[in-house]
C-alpha cells in the first residue's frame, strides 16, 4: 500500500474534523467521554500522519538492507493501527446520542439567593423611602408661577384675586409636604394626617383666624388624627383641623381643573374647619359625613357656639356623581344668636374618559351687620355658580374652561355689593412625570370699578399666567 503525502494528510485530517465534529445538543456525561475519546483518537491520527509523512515511501531504494526492512515493517503495523482507528471512529459516530435529563425546575426565589450567596462581594440593594416609611407616606409639592395683568396695576397684585394676587413678577404660590398613614381595618385601625404649607396661598387660607391671624398655625394646612371604628363597613372619625367639603375647587394647584382659584372658592364657602368629623360610606354609591366643629376658617372660636354640617355623597355610576353640602352655626364675634347658613352642591358627569364637567352652585345667608346701639340689620346673603369643562385629548395634555357668576348682595364677602364673573381659559401640559404645566387666560368683570389700570379704578382686567408645579410621592414604585 503506498500513500502519497498530499493524500494522507487530507485522509488524517478529515478523520480529525470528523472526530471533532459539532453537536446539536448539549453534552452529557457520556457524550463527554465520547468527545474526549475522539480528540486523543484525532491526535493519534494527526501523528501518525507526521510519521507517514516523514518516512513515507514515495522513493524506494534499489537494494532493500535490513534497517529498511525494519522501517518497512514498522510502517506496516502503524497502517494497521490507522486502519484500527478509522474503525473506532465509525463506532463512535455511529453510537446513538443521549440527551441529558433535564434538571428540576428552580423557584425564582431559589434563584435569587443562590445568585446573592453566590456573589457575597456584591452590594446589597439600597432600601427604597416606601420600605423605610412602612404604613406612612410622604408626598408633596412645589408651585410657582409667573403672572402679567394687562392693566399694569400700580399695586401689581391682581384685584379679587387672592391665590394668584402677586402679578408681574415670579410669584410662590405654595410649598407643601404631606406626612399620612390611612387607618386599616386589617392592621392598625388609627391613622394621622399632616400637612405644611409655605407661601402665598398658606397666607391667604390661615390669614382668617380671627383670634391667632398669622401666628402658631400660619404653616399648617391640616393636622389631624383618625380612628377607624368597628361599625358595619367602618365609620371613621377625623379629629383635628381638616380642609372643608365645600366646593368644587380645592386649595392645591395640582389637584384642580385650572391655575387660578375662582371666586366662588375665594369668596362663597370657607377654606377650614377644626374640631372633629365623622363618615361612613354604605357602599359604592352612598356616603355620609357629619362635622361638629368651631367654625369657619378658625382654630380658636370667636364666639360660645359650635357649628354642624353634614355632606352626602351619591354615585349612582362611574360617570355620575352629586355631593350636597350643608353647614350652619353661629360664626359672628361673641354673639350666638344669628348663624351663619351655607348650602353647596357640586354635581360631577363624565360622558367618557376625555371629556368631563362640573356645576358647582352655593348659596349662604344669616349673618348681620351691627349698625349700632345693639341694632343689627337684616340677615345677609350672596350666591354663586361656577361650571367647567375640561377635555383631555392625550394622557399629558388637556384643555379645560371655567365661568363663574357670583353676587355679593350686601357686600359682605367682599367688601362691596357687586355682583361679577369671570372667564377662565386653561392648558395642561404633564412635563416629565413629575412636573405640571399650565399656561391660562383669565379675565375678570365687575359691575362696580373694582380693579385698577395703574391707579385708575376699571370695571375689568385681563390676565396671563404661566404655573409650574413638582410633586412627589413616596408610594411611586410600591
Amino acid at each position: 500500500m503506498r500513500w502519497t503525502r498530499a493524500g494522507s494528510i487530507a485522509k488524517v485530517n478529515l478523520l480529525a474534523a470528523e472526530a471533532h465534529g459539532p453537536s446539536l445538543h448539549a453534552p452529557g456525561e457520556k457524550e463527554d467521554n465520547q468527545m474526549r475519546r475522539c480528540s486523543h483518537i484525532g491526535a493519534a491520527v494527526v501523528f501518525v500522519s507526521f510519521l507517514l509523512t516523514s518516512f513515507g515511501r514515495a522513493q524506494e531504494p534499489a537494494a532493500t538492507t535490513p534497517t529498511n526492512d525494519a522501517v518497512l515493517q514498522h510502517m506496516q503495523e502503524l497502517e494497521r493501527e490507522v486502519k484500527e482507528l478509522q474503525a473506532e471512529v465509525a463506532t463512535l459516530k455511529s453510537a446513538p446520542a443521549t440527551t441529558p435529563a433535564a434538571a428540576p425546575a428552580v423557584p425564582q426565589s431559589n434563584l435569587v439567593s443562590s445568585a446573592s450567596a453566590a456573589a457575597p462581594g456584591a452590594p446589597p440593594a439600597p432600601p427604597s423611602l416606601a420600605g423605610l416609611l412602612g404604613p406612612t407616606s410622604l408626598s408633596g409639592f412645589v408651585d410657582v408661577y409667573y403672572g402679567q395683568n394687562f392693566n399694569n396695576p400700580a399695586s401689581r397684585s391682581n384685584n379679587l384675586r387672592f391665590f394668584d394676587g402677586a402679578t408681574n413678577q415670579f410669584g410662590l404660590n405654595l410649598v407643601e409636604l404631606v406626612v399620612d398613614k390611612a387607618p386599616d381595618p386589617s392592621n392598625s385601625r388609627t391613622g394621622y394626617h399632616v400637612a405644611l404649607g409655605f407661601g402665598q396661598a398658606m397666607n391667604t387660607v390661615n390669614s382668617s383666624e380671627p383670634q391667632a391671624g398669622l401666628g402658631f398655625d400660619q404653616y399648617l394646612k391640616e393636622a389631624y388624627f383618625s380612628y377607624l371604628a368597628p361599625v358595619g363597613k367602618g365609620l371613621q372619625v377625623d379629629v383635628g383641623k381638616f380642609v372643608t367639603p365645600h366646593g368644587a375647587e380645592v386649595i392645591e394647584t395640582k389637584d384642580n381643573w385650572n391655575y387660578s382659584r375662582g371666586l366662588l372658592f375665594s369668596y362663597a364657602i370657607p377654606y377650614y374647619h377644626f374640631g372633629a368629623r365623622a363618615k361612613y360610606t354604605f357602599n359604592d354609591k352612598y356616603s355620609l359625613t357629619g362635622f361638629f366643629v368651631n367654625g369657619w376658617n378658625n382654630v380658636v372660636d370667636n364666639n360660645t357656639g359650635k357649628t354642624y354640617g353634614m355632606s352626602f355623597g351619591w354615585n349612582p355610576n362611574k360617570k355620575f356623581g352629586i355631593i350636597e353640602n350643608y353647614m350652619a352655626g353661629p360664626e359672628q364675634n361673641s354673639i350666638n344668636s344669628t348663624w351663619r347658613q351655607l348650602t353647596d352642591t357640586v354635581i360631577t358627569y363624565s360622558p367618557n374618559s376625555k371629556l368631563s364637567f362640573i356645576v358647582n352652585g352655593d348659596y349662604g345667608r344669616g349673618d348681620r351687620f351691627d349698625l349700632g346701639e345693639g341694632v343689627l340689620s337684616n340677615p345677609v346673603y350672596w350666591t354663586g355658580v361656577a361650571g367647567y369643562i375640561r377635555y383631555a385629548y392625550s394622557s399629558t395634555s388637556a384643555f379645560s374652561t371655567r365661568y363663574e357668576y357670583y353676587n355679593d348682595h350686601d357686600g359682605f364677602t367682599t367688601g362691596t355689593a357687586q355682583h361679577f364673573n369671570e372667564f377662565t381659559t386653561t392648558f395642561e401640559r404633564l412635563m416629565a412625570h413629575h412636573i405640571i404645566s399650565r399656561f391660562e387666560f383669565r379675565r375678570d368683570m365687575s359691575n362696580r370699578d373694582a380693579f385698577l389700570k395703574g391707579n385708575t379704578p376699571v370695571g375689568g382686567q385681563n390676565t396671563l399666567t404661566a404655573g409650574l408645579v413638582y410633586t412627589f410621592d413616596s408610594r411611586e414604585g410600591k
